[in-house]
């Protein structure tokens, strides 16, 4: 399948190019505005507004799922079914939340991977100790510097593709 194909809805095109997108984008002047999204129509509500780049909200993905705050309920799986049906629904970059990574380096190493497989662009990871809360909740425990780390080691480890940004 091809990016040429319009006929093909957006889940069934290929979009090779949203990662080197955002890249240019974070290059260039300005700043760059990512609306939050917890499914995939209010991915598409960002997407056909013209925005150049979507948030997945581990909080709007929360209280979309469960009818509460992000306090580590879900499960990684369950997040990343969640990530990877949004990004098949828009050919804009994703940004997605990456919570603390769900664990030690060897599973933050492994949330890279799979969010890069997702088809995710860029992560951004919580500093927070695990179970972690969501940043507006009160009682957060903030990880350790050694521990963050440890964390942006591992997310940029060699292991993966360079394509995708941790933040």
């Amino acid at each position: 399948m091809s990016t040429e194909h319009p006929s093909y809805p957006t889940g069934l095109r290929t979009t090779p190019t949203r990662h080197r997108a955002l890249r240019q984008r974070l290059g260039a002047p300005g700043l760059v505005t990512a609306p939050g999204c917890y499914d995939c129509i209010t991915a598409r509500l960002v997407e056909v507004s013209g925005f150049d780049a979507a948030y997945v909200t581990g909080s709007g993905v929360s209280m979309s799922a469960l009818g509460a705050p992000d306090m580590g309920a879900l499960s990684f799986g369950e997040i990343l079914d969640r990530v990877r049906r949004i990004c098949d629904s828009v050919s804009i970059p994703i940004i997605a939340d990456a919570d603390t990574g769900y664990g030690g380096p060897l599973n933050v190493i492994r949330t890279m991977r799979e969010f890069e497989r997702a088809g995710v662009s860029a992560v951004q990871f919580e500093d927070q100790e695990w179970p972690k809360k969501c940043g507006h909740e009160p009682g957060r425990k903030v990880a350790s510097t050694n521990e963050m780390v440890q964390r942006i080691k591992a997310a940029r480890s060699e292991e993966h593709t360079s394509e995708l940004q941790s933040h």
